[in-house]
């Protein structure tokens, strides 16, 4: 299983070499199904964009913690690149019109009859964000580690394919049927309204 980070700090899993695009080819983890190396302090890392002279990459550690801090990195970095400008007061207070009218603050969605499935690894920062904001909502939660499990890594692809998605970032979201991919509050929360709404599969 290779995992790569694109620009937004998202991390996306793929299953051959050939399938990482050029982004995120120089800091790939690889992670072998069935062996618990590599999964837990330290990771392996390999430089795709450095291929040997017998068609194989060179493996190196990186700790969790330098993994962690780099997908934070590249997440900080592409926030701040995206970010508007902060907004200009008007003389009076009032809200100007830049900003629009306020927006009353939403009720809370409870769901509590719903259980949802959300496929990452214990070292995915966002799956367990994902966990926590559900399970805030009054939903149950299963965890399926896709790292320490091929039958869950198997049932995560096969979601993917029937959703037409591929190789996504983890965590990946199946409510009542609704596949997400990475974490967003206001997908999770519109899935959610449709869920607790019958109008999810």
């Amino acid at each position: 299983m290779l995992t790569w980070i694109d620009e937004k700090g998202d991390m996306h899993v793929e299953l051959k070499p050939a399938d990482v695009p050029a982004e995120g080819r120089s800091l790939v983890r690889v992670v072998v199904s069935d062996r618990e190396e590599g999964t837990k302090s330290l990771f392996y890392v390999v430089d795709l964009t450095k291929k040997r002279e017998d068609g194989t990459y060179a493996a190196r550690t990186m700790t969790r913690r330098a993994w962690e801090s780099e997908v934070e990195k590249r997440r900080s970095a592409y926030l701040a690149k995206i970010a508007p400008p902060p907004p200009q007061p008007s003389p009076t207070g009032a809200p100007s019109a830049a900003q629009g009218p306020k927006k009353a603050d939403e009720p809370p969605v409870v769901a509590s009859d719903l259980t949802v499935i959300v496929y990452g690894a214990d070292w995915c920062k966002p799956c367990h964000q994902a966990e926590d904001y559900l399970r805030s909502k009054g939903v149950r939660v299963v965890k399926k580690d896709v790292e320490a499990s091929p039958e869950a890594a198997r049932e995560m692809r096969d979601k993917l394919d029937k959703a037409g998605q591929r190789g996504g970032s983890i965590p990946v979201i199946d409510i009542r049927g609704q596949i997400l991919v990475g974490f967003s509050t206001h997908a999770v929360d519109r899935a959610l309204a449709k869920a607790s709404a019958g109008t999810a599969l």
